[in-house]
């Protein structure tokens, strides 16, 4: 099926293409809303700056796709498998990405707020902010994410719940050639995570909770820990 049949069958209001194999497809600058592509072989397609909002992804693999500015606010994307794809400047907000396979993907700039990330892979993922939009991540779910070797500097992870999370080696940590967007986790929830040899020097930690999270080798130079909970359960001050 190529992008002028599923266009075509859009407009007659077919909005199913669930299973279809539709690897490197080009489908840039198109509204599929509320369409499912659920278990589609998306592998290296060209869904940049499209409008997929309240589309069902779930289970599809949609690995090193180009996704960048692509509408997915409140789509399903659960357990699809989205390794090393680009999605940056996506919209992602309240979107469904529980157990998603984001491996080594391209976050940069993405807005994720109020999204379901638990139990997603994100190993060695760039959130990094761009020079012109922040990477939003507030009051997400990434509760028993692997965060592991992911970059993270400069994004904004307002009460994020990421218990139980594994940020070993992390870089959360302010930029060296610009400080303009500290790490933002106030108000963050980081119960039980792992934080060893992470790079949080910088961060805006002010009244996170960090009980029982492991610090082993954690850099907290000029983080802002007040009012923080620490991991034997006392106060920073």
């Amino acid at each position: 099926m190529d992008a002028a049949a599923i266009l075509k069958q859009y407009l007659n209001g077919q909005k199913s293409f669930r299973g279809s194999i539709l690897r490197e497809i080009d489908l840039i600058e198109v509204t599929l809303s509320g369409a499912d592509f659920s278990e589609a072989d998306l592998r290296q397609a060209r869904l940049g700056k499209s409008d997929f909002s309240g589309a069902n992804f779930q289970k599809a693999n949609l690995s090193e796709a180009l996704l960048w500015g692509t509408d997915f606010q409140e789509a399903n994307l659960g357990a699809a498998v989205m390794r090393e794809a680009d999605l940056s400047n996506a919209k992602l907000v309240r979107t469904h990405l529980e157990t998603a396979n984001l491996s080594k993907a391209i976050l940069c700039g993405a807005n994720f707020t109020g999204a379901n990330l638990f139990r997603a892979m994100l190993f060695e993922v760039d959130l990094r902010s761009t020079s012109d939009q922040r990477t939003d991540l507030g009051f997400a779910n990434l509760k028993n994410t692997d965060l592991s070797y992911a970059h993270i500097s400069g994004a904004s992870l307002c009460e994020v719940q990421l218990d139980g999370a594994h940020l070993y080696r992390a870089n959360l940590g302010v930029e060296r050639l610009r400080d303009d967007f500290p790490t933002d986790l106030r108000g963050a929830s980081l119960r039980n995570a792992d934080l060893s040899y992470a790079d949080l020097s910088g961060a805006l930690l002010i009244g996170a909770n960090l009980e029982g999270a492991d610090l082993t080798g954690t850099l907290l130079e000029d983080a802002q820990l007040q009012g923080a909970i620490a991991p034997d359960g006392t106060i920073y001050r």
